[in-house]
């Protein structure tokens, strides 16, 4: 029999994981705990324990080109940033295709997953389950762990003063519709992509919203140069070789001259304390800022009975609602606490990926690493990475020193490290011999993840169509009226 994987999760990691086990031979058994596959991206109107919660109105940070699994590019028709229940039919299509349902066991929870006796030399695992009440024990000889960081809100009301605030509040991952803000004063705590989607959208029907910022952000459009998607123009071989290869200021110099070319961040009181560079997406927070719906503040000094004081502002603002957009704790309940170690949000991980003092690399975290760029590509490369490793043909493992999951990677330095291991990166310079043009494609235009399908493990036929096809994809959705010809072109 073949090497059994256990899966814990069918989202975007899950279904990346459990294909790339059937590409290298291996047996998964996939556990999701809800009736259906999806995770984070599939929405329902009623929060359920455990499980990611979405809200109807969001859409991908990334464009449909850069998010695609690397062997299965998205329906040219669809949009190019793609709301969530066209991801979700996207994802649907891909367990399809692929025939992954058959290996998913639906409505199991993880119970436990604890080293075999023998794990020394096996690295074999015991993994508890539970199905409709009832517990099953099995024995796997590897794991991967693909449930996310979405699951668990970080609330931290010990860190603001006088919390005896009056009025209500909630964590984002309770908010489904606007409707709850009509009319009221609303304070949004935190400026990441949920804190601002939702303060953009309360502020077209409560009396006034305030976001609190300690320490700023970057904010990037998803409409970038010339009309096209962010991602796919700054997500480059050259872009990426100039960040990496400029000194530190030079560096600075160049993000802050790429970010503040749509609005001066310092003007809008955004401008981020610190250099690290992970920003966030939205298209609407400066027209609203500029038209007075939203407000940007410091962080909150001390709430009060209706009202908040913020660091160096001295008077008080009225408030009705409050909504902590605070993120999430990384968390594990199914494994013991020695396995993956987790301070402050982080995993001690290698790569982002295998704990560092187990005896065998038989336990992997897919999916845990936000990078600046599309997490599906990420997820799936790792998942090639691991399904090597389990079947004994991955890069050693065997690290020098960890990193901390859940820290931003540089999105393309991170993916071709990872490619390197498995010998699926591509060679740019060997393309320049034997065929320029994709050469040439694949240095100057986006870093689509079909290039990590040109060769090595796992290599895809139709690879070098897709890339050369990408920029079809994306405009076919939009240039849905052509214009007519015209002699002058102003």
């Amino acid at each position: 029999a073949g090497m059994r994987v256990a899966v814990v999760g069918a989202g975007v990691s899950g279904l990346a994981a459990t294909k790339c086990c059937l590409d290298e031979g291996l047996e998964p058994t996939c556990f999701e705990q809800s009736q259906d596959i999806g995770g984070v991206w599939r929405y329902t109107e009623h929060i359920e324990a455990g499980r990611p919660s979405l809200y109807p109105s969001v859409i991908s940070n990334t464009s449909k080109e850069m998010s695609a699994f690397s062997d299965f590019p998205f329906p040219e028709h669809f949009p190019v940033f793609l709301p969530n229940a066209l991801l979700l039919d996207y994802l649907r299509r891909y367990a399809e295709r692929f025939g992954l349902r058959e290996h998913i066991r639906l409505g199991t929870t993880v119970v436990s997953i604890r080293k075999h006796p023998d794990f020394a030399t096996t690295g074999q695992w015991n993994v508890v389950t539970e199905a409709g009440g009832k517990q099953t024990s099995d024995v796997f000889d590897a794991v991967m762990v693909c449930s996310g960081n979405f699951s668990e809100p970080s609330l931290p009301l010990h860190c603001f003063p006088g919390t005896r605030f009056r009025g209500q509040y909630f964590h984002s991952r309770q908010y489904k519709h606007p409707d709850v803000f009509q009319g009221k004063r609303v304070l949004v705590v935190g400026m990441g992509n949920s804190g601002v989607d939702i303060a953009v959208e309360a502020s077209r029907v409560a009396a006034k919203v305030t976001i609190s910022t300690t320490r700023g952000a970057w904010l990037l459009s998803r409409v970038f140069d010339h009309g096209y998607p962010w991602d796919m123009v700054l997500n480059t071989r050259l872009m990426s070789l100039i960040k990496t290869n400029l000194p530190g200021p030079l560096s600075w110099w160049f993000i802050n001259y790429k970010v503040n070319r749509w609005f001066n961040h310092r003007n809008y009181g955004l401008q981020p304390d610190n250099r690290y560079f992970l920003p966030i997406l939205n298209d609407d927070l400066p027209s609203y800022i500029l038209t007075g719906r939203i407000t940007i503040k410091p962080g909150v000094k001390e709430f009060k009975d209706n009202s908040v004081l913020f660091h160096n502002c001295p008077e008080e603002e009225p408030i009705d609602i409050v909504v902590f957009c605070t993120g999430y704790n990384i968390s594990f309940p199914f494994l013991e606490e020695s396995v993956v170690r987790v301070e402050n949000k982080h995993a001690s991980l290698y790569k982002y990926v295998f704990p560092t003092h187990l005896q065998k690399p038989t336990l992997a975290v897919v999916g845990l690493i936000r990078p600046l760029g599309a997490i599906m590509p990420v997820a799936e490369m790792q998942a090639r990475w691991v399904s090597r490793v389990f079947k004994g043909r991955g890069a050693n493992v065997s690290p020098p020193v960890p990193q901390n999951a859940a820290q931003t990677g540089h999105w393309l330095v991170y993916l071709d490290t990872l490619a390197s291991f498995i010998g699926a990166k591509p060679s740019v310079l060997g393309l320049l011999c034997t065929d320029p043009w994709l050469a040439l494609t694949i240095f100057f235009g986006p870093c689509s993840p079909y290039q990590y399908r040109l060769g090595g493990p796992g290599r895809w036929q139709g690879a070098r169509q897709a890339i050369l096809t990408q920029w079809d994809r994306v405009l076919k959705p939009t240039r849905t009226r052509v214009p007519a010809a015209s002699s002058s072109s102003f």
